[in-house]
């Protein structure tokens, strides 16, 4: 891999505890924050074929195994973070925008019906990805058009007919990742739309374990039911494993008390969902992403 002429910054081994919500997992071989778009075209076009890559937001909705990161994390915290009004109710929103600071734009600007992305941990990249969403709307419902890039750099304008989007699941052509998107809202009052907001946080704050290290829900709502409701009916609040514990406020949520590893959150995903599959017969689906090599330590 070249590093000449790039404008990023560039890490080896670097910890992948410092950049998830967790605060849990092992070294990545390399970690790169581009300086932008075009800077992350030219890394990736000097990367050497078939270099294993993953990106990361703000790390929520990510658990990196204590054994760490084969080949190349992209870091897009801090990056492709434009927000620029168009014609039409449209507003262009780099990847790595937070959900909070869009809904706060909309809001300021008078747009209404994306007060739901403030309740979002994470930024438009990763929420793209997944099809995030809160209180009742998603994000792709709002897309016009995206802008992705692939591995060797290539930037292409893409509609949303191109993707099949489901409940927190979308899937696309090809191996590529979002750096934009083009997002439509409703004209409308954006005083009530900023009070809808605090009112929304508010609640998220009363019945969520706000300030303890988390990924956000940990599991996705099985059809006509609440995976909160069933891991709570299941006498599961508190249960804990090492450092890793079952929100007492929120069933659906597992925190960080302290000192917990990777695999002590992996494992109580895990009995969650043996016991409430056990007692109901649901299979809960993760809403999570695990990735990376458990420690050597654990290893078979």
């Amino acid at each position: 891999m070249s590093t000449g002429h790039l404008r990023g910054e560039l890490r080896i081994n670097e910890l992948m505890a410092r950049h998830t919500s967790w605060r849990v997992g092992g070294p990545a071989d390399r970690w790169y924050r581009p300086a932008d778009a075009q800077d992350l075209s030219h890394f990736l076009s000097g990367l050497r074929a078939g270099e294993p890559l993953m990106w990361v937001g703000l790390g929520s909705n990510l658990l990196v195994r204590d054994g760490g990161v084969r080949g190349t994390v992209i870091a897009c915290s801090g990056i492709m973070d434009d927000l620029e009004i168009l014609e039409d109710q449209r507003i262009r929103v780099g990847a790595g925008v937070s959900c909070a600071k869009l809904a706060r734009f909309c809001a300021e600007h008078d747009r209404v019906g994306g007060e739901f992305f403030a309740g979002i941990p994470g930024a438009l990249g990763g929420a793209l990805a997944m099809n995030a969403g809160a209180w009742g709307d998603d994000t792709w419902s709002h897309v016009r058009e995206v802008l992705t890039i692939d591995r060797q750099g290539r930037m292409e304008r893409r509609h949303p007919s191109e993707y099949q989007v489901g409940y927190r699941s979308v899937r696309g052509r090809g191996e590529a990742w979002f750096v934009e998107a083009v997002l439509q809202f409703e004209a409308g009052d954006g005083t009530r739309s900023r009070q809808h907001i605090k009112e929304l946080l508010a609640r998220r704050g009363e019945t969520q374990p706000i300030g303890q290290p988390s990924c956000g829900s940990v599991f996705r709502n099985p059809p006509g039911d609440h995976a909160a409701r069933l891991i709570e009916a299941c006498g599961l609040k508190g249960f804990a494993i090492g450092g890793a514990q079952v929100s007492e406020k929120h069933a659906n949520f597992i925190i960080n008390t302290g000192g917990a590893r990777a695999r002590d959150i992996e494992a109580l995903m895990s009995h969650v969902r043996q016991v409430v599959q056990a007692h109901y017969g649901v299979a809960l689906e993760s809403e999570v992403r695990i990735v990376g090599e458990p420690h050597r330590e654990d290893r078979a």
